[in-house]
């Protein structure tokens, strides 16, 4: 499975692909920070952003596009900015019919640290040793989009099971509550 991992922010925004493989096997394949200036309008600053999401997913082909989920933040300024560069990737990825996934930060960094508290250099050091590259992803946001791929590649399996099971437990509902809508209409016996 081939996973483009976005880490959405107007001034600097990751993109990472990883292919996944068998078991948790992921190999690293791209990884970039696009930045936009601060002097930039927020429409010029999106476009680029946008301009960038068009070209990492026709370039890479990913199968899937993972993006960090705005949790929360206290600067209210900034995590509007973070959500709308998330936006405007996960619209690129749908004009083309890809499926996109958020994740939560500490999902993230449960996922490659196994501490949902771990901090950026922990991350960063993790992704660094589970793709065995040769030196640490720079700056921080190339590191947490290659941890969003990681994540996702390591996730999906679960997030799958788990939707084809509320799949067929919505079904027995349907099933049970026809069975009692026929009964019911064939009065007491």
């Amino acid at each position: 499975m081939r996973v483009l991992g976005v880490d959405p922010g107007l001034t600097r925004c990751g993109f990472g692909v990883v292919d996944g493989g068998s078991g948790r096997t992921v190999t690293a394949v791209a990884v970039d920070v696009v930045r936009t200036p601060t002097d930039l309008e927020l429409s010029s600053r999106l476009l680029r952003i946008s301009e960038a999401a068009d070209e990492w997913i026709d370039l890479y082909r990913p199968e899937v596009v993972a993006v960090e989920r705005v949790f929360s933040q206290h600067n209210v300024r900034t995590a509007m900015g973070t959500a709308q560069a998330g936006g405007v990737v996960a619209l690129a990825a749908a004009r083309r019919g890809i499926s996109v996934c958020f994740h939560t930060p500490s999902e993230v960094k449960a996922a490659v640290t196994g501490s949902g508290s771990a901090d950026k250099a922990q991350v960063t050091a993790m992704v660094t040793r589970i793709l065995k590259l040769s030196a640490a992803p720079k700056p921080a946001d190339a590191a947490d989009a290659l941890a969003l791929a990681i994540c996702h590649c390591w996730r999906a399996p679960m997030i799958e099971r788990m939707a084809r099971a509320e799949a067929a437990a919505a079904e027995q509902k349907r099933r049970y509550q026809a069975r009692l809508a026929e009964l019911k209409k064939a009065g007491p016996t």
